[in-house]
């Protein structure tokens, strides 16, 4: 009670009053002092009367003093009631207050245990009051810098505070947004930082009991790879969004199906192919592509892997439409994945390139050329009729696909075989063709004279592909065509006039021994066959005169339109007078002639008789190539109609190398037909003598009629003809047969220059009025050094193909097209295809497409004088000459 009152003074001697007031009330409630109360009343009041009032004051005394006495027992009684209640009261309270002094003290332990567990420090703020800081004083220490701060625990509080200190920029304006938060809103935070030492760090903020709590802990081992497998989780559910936007794109259906074959996921090609909005509505509603059928067989089937990749081909309902899918299911630990390829596509090209593989076949078995294959084991697989006939093996032999050598050996014991000294090396040398890269071109010389061109092209795949060319007559035909070069040779060697030849590339290609006394150049420099200008500038050494040699040079290397000779007089230094004459050859190339003109007057004169009679020769050469030309159809006219009538078989029947021979027969004289007709257009339009015979045509019609004269061409070489002539193209004011004869050209060098398999396209289009025909075909292309001469005359250029022609059809196609009013464009690129368009005017032009000085002869001469009249297909090759 002593302590107690020591501690709470106020509190003792207010429980006194109040227990003394308490003990009064009692009292009074017991009636105590209200008898001492009349007592006392009566011993101050007036004295008694009589014989009691000796005896009176004595009785008042002593009932006052029985009246304390009896009070202040009860007053201590009671006092001592109150005290021990109160005591025991108190005493209760101490004890519970040591309780709870005690349960505070062992929760201010666990809580230093708790807080000292781990490194952490904590930051409390009291209203706007300086920070204190708690917890691991070393761990404040290393967040701090390492170092202790000599200026008390204040100065290291604001240091730990500078979190731009300790942390990276980024994570340290993050933590001071957040403490700033902390303490005017009480707003709660928790974050990851990473000091600049690489420490993780939590830091957590929260506002407990009106104060504003950080606390900064270092995370575990366990928290680090706790944050390090969120980050890997946040890149696995990356990769899987990635993953599902990859399966998004991809065209064919993918679907993820769980152990018991419940649909999983599915991506947006599986979600059209079942007509649903998306792919979640799919998996929701469980949407399956294949039908259960379906579905069994491919669970029963072992599931596609590396080792076994093939998939199972089924016929299934895509968006509607019923398709083959190649459908193929993986096993994962998860279920099972599947894709679906949709092959309909592949099927039907599969289809089409056997229905071309049966027509190629049925083709190569119409060509006279033999063609045999081999396959990788050097078996034979296919050959066509002509490589039969060829070597007349037995069929039976052939269907049994002997190896390439088996064919060797018997056809060496037939000796049909050129003769070798060593069989066997020869022999290997032939079948070394399936190890070469490149195609080998043999010549064979038969025993029986004949000589055989064989290709051996290797397969991409393996083996062999042969075909065998009889080139016999083509082998006589270049030993003429040598022999008479020589002869020409020599001839020119023979001459005493300098003579020079040009080619159309500018190089010298002949010059005989006068020519290089004459200009005293060396011989051993002209078997360079130097340019023009090497040439030309030793000339000029020899000539005063420099100005005649510019109208040389141009008529040699100039590349107008319509060439033309050239005459010139030089008067060389030692008195010598030369007539030079350029004078324009086929092909580009140009004859360079000099004539000695330096005698008297009687000798200029003669010379200048001697010059009208040479320019007379040359209008006799002229007039004689167009007589000859025009002599030479109708023999010619003749040769194909009899020759159709062989081929016909109406005078009796052809055995095979006889139809042979008159299809041979039948293609070269067409061949020889439409370059003597160019010749003789050519010729009229120089004359002037060609008139246009305007009517009204039909576009469609006369497109459809030119493409019919080439059919036979384009079955040939395995070219498609595709005709795109809109419904309203109507028809042209123009001349029928040239129009015909413009798109025959057109086609015949398109096919000409275009590879196997290739398409070629004649367009028909109105342009505001005026009529376009444009032909394209998608061959090899035009050089831009040759395109600018391809509408000139005898301009022929092969191009690498095996396309043949003197070089008049575009100059033939231009003229027309010129005459009729209209221009020719051509456009062109190496490996890109040409396009050549004519453009007619929808109004002809004046003078009715006829050119001046016409002579009727010109085209009179084109019909026939005597024979029979061609039918069948002469005539339809006579047409499309024409």
């Amino acid at each position: 009670m002593t302590a107690l009152a020591r501690r709470h003074p106020v509190r003792v001697f207010g429980g006194l009053r109040m227990g003394l007031e308490r003990a009064a009330r009692v009292l009074t409630r017991a009636g105590i002092l209200g008898i001492a109360a009349p007592m006392a009343a009566a011993a101050e009041g007036a004295p008694s009367s009589g014989a009691g009032s000796m005896l009176g004051p004595m009785h008042t005394h002593n009932a006052a003093g029985l009246a304390v006495l009896i009070g202040l027992t009860v007053f201590a009684t009671i006092l001592s009631l109150l005290h021990m209640r109160e005591r025991g009261r108190w005493m209760r309270r101490e004890r519970a207050l040591q309780d709870a002094l005690a349960a505070l003290s062992g929760a201010h332990d666990r809580a230093e245990m708790l807080l000292h567990s781990e490194r952490q420090v904590l930051v409390t703020w009291a209203g706007r009051g300086e920070p204190a800081v708690e917890g691991d004083a070393g761990f404040a220490q290393d967040l701090r810098g390492g170092t202790a701060d000599p200026r008390g625990a204040q100065n290291g509080a604001k240091r730990l505070l500078a979190f731009g200190t300790w942390l990276a920029a980024q994570d340290a304006q993050l933590l001071d947004a957040a403490v700033a938060g902390l303490r005017e809103r009480g707003t709660g935070f928790r974050m990851n930082l990473r000091s600049l030492a690489g420490r993780y760090i939590e830091a957590q903020g929260s506002a407990v009991g009106g104060r504003a709590l950080l606390r900064l802990r270092e995370t575990t081992e366990e928290r680090r790879e706790l944050i390090e497998l969120r980050g890997t989780l946040d890149e696995a559910k990356r990769g899987l969004a990635a993953l599902a936007g990859l399966l998004d794109a991809i065209p064919q259906p993918v679907w993820h199906r769980t152990p018991d074959g419940r649909l999983a996921f599915a991506n947006a090609a599986y979600a059209a192919a079942v007509e649903a909005p998306d792919r979640e509505a799919a998996v929701e509603s469980g949407l399956e592509l294949l039908d259960r059928a379906a579905r069994e067989q491919i669970a029963r089937r072992p599931a596609c892997s590396a080792a076994r990749p093939q998939p199972l081909r089924l016929s299934a309902v895509v968006a509607g439409a019923r398709r083959t899918l190649d459908v193929c299911e993986s096993d994962t630990a998860s279920g099972r994945v599947g894709i679906a390829v949709d092959v309909s596509e592949l099927e039907s090209v599969r289809a089409d390139l056997q229905r071309q593989m049966d027509a190629n076949v049925r083709t190569l078995d119409q060509l006279p050329t033999a063609v045999a294959m081999f396959d990788a084991r050097q078996r034979l697989i296919f050959h066509n009729a002509a490589y039969q006939r060829l070597w007349d093996l037995d069929a039976a032999f052939l269907d049994s696909k002997p190896l390439d050598g088996e064919i060797l050996d018997r056809l060496r014991a037939a000796r049909k075989l050129p003769e070798q000294a060593d069989f066997r090396s020869w022999k290997a040398d032939v079948l070394a063709a399936y190890r070469a890269v490149e195609v080998t071109d043999t010549p064979w010389y038969l025993p029986d004279g004949r000589v055989l061109r064989v290709v051996a092209d290797p397969n991409p795949q393996g083996g062999l592909t042969y075909l065998y060319q009889d080139v016999s007559e083509s082998m006589k035909l270049a030993s003429r065509y040598d022999a008479l070069m020589k002869e020409q040779a020599e001839t020119l060697e023979a001459l005493k006039e300098p003579v020079a030849v040009f080619a159309a590339d500018g190089r010298l290609t002949v010059a005989n021994r006068a020519f290089a006394t004459t200009w005293r150049i060396d011989p051993a420099t002209l078997a360079g066959k130097p340019y023009v200008d090497a040439v030309l500038t030793a000339c000029r050494a020899l000539t005063p005169d420099q100005g005649a040699w510019a109208g040389i040079r141009q008529a040699i290397t100039g590349l107008s339109e319509a060439r033309s000779g050239h005459s010139c007089r030089l008067d060389m230094s030692d008195g010598t007078v030369l007539d030079c004459s350029a004078q324009p050859l086929p092909l580009g190339a140009t004859l360079l002639t000099f004539i000695d003109v330096t005698a008297s007057a009687n000798v200029e004169r003669a010379l200048t008789e001697k010059n009208d009679a040479l320019e007379r020769a040359s209008q006799l050469r002229d007039t004689f190539v167009h007589h000859v030309s025009y002599e030479l159809r109708s023999p010619l006219t003749n040769i194909i109609g009899f020759t159709q009538l062989l081929g016909d078989e109406t005078v009796g029947a052809l055995n095979e190398r006889q139809r042979e021979y008159s299809e041979h027969i039948m293609r070269s004289s067409a061949a020889l037909l439409v370059i003597i007709n160019d010749i003789l257009d050519l010729a009229s339009i120089d004359a002037g003598s060609l008139e246009l015979q305007r009517e009204t045509i039909d576009v469609r019609a006369t497109v459809e009629a030119a493409a019919r004269g080439i059919e036979d061409r384009l079955a040939e070489s395995r070219i498609t003809l595709d005709l795109d002539m809109p419904e309203g193209v109507g028809s042209v004011f123009a001349d029928g047969k040239r129009v015909r004869q413009i798109l025959f050209n057109l086609l015949s060098n398109a096919v000409g220059f275009s590879e196997p398999g290739q398409h070629v396209r004649v367009e028909a289009r109105r342009q505001g009025g005026a009529l376009t025909l444009s032909v394209i075909d998608q061959g090899r292309g035009i050089p831009a050094e040759v395109i600018d001469r391809v509408f000139d005359r005898f301009e022929s250029n092969t191009l690498g193909t095996k396309h043949r022609g003197v070089g008049l059809g575009l100059s033939i196609v231009r003229s027309f097209v010129e005459l009729h009013g209209g221009r020719v464009e051509i456009a062109s690129s190496p490996g890109l295809g040409t396009r050549v368009t004519c453009l007619f005017p929808a109004e002809p032009s004046p003078g009715g497409g006829r050119l001046p000085n016409a002579v009727p002869e010109a085209e009179a001469a084109r019909t026939p004088r005597n024979g029979p009249t061609p039918n069948g297909r002469a005539a339809a090759s006579l047409e499309a000459a024409e």
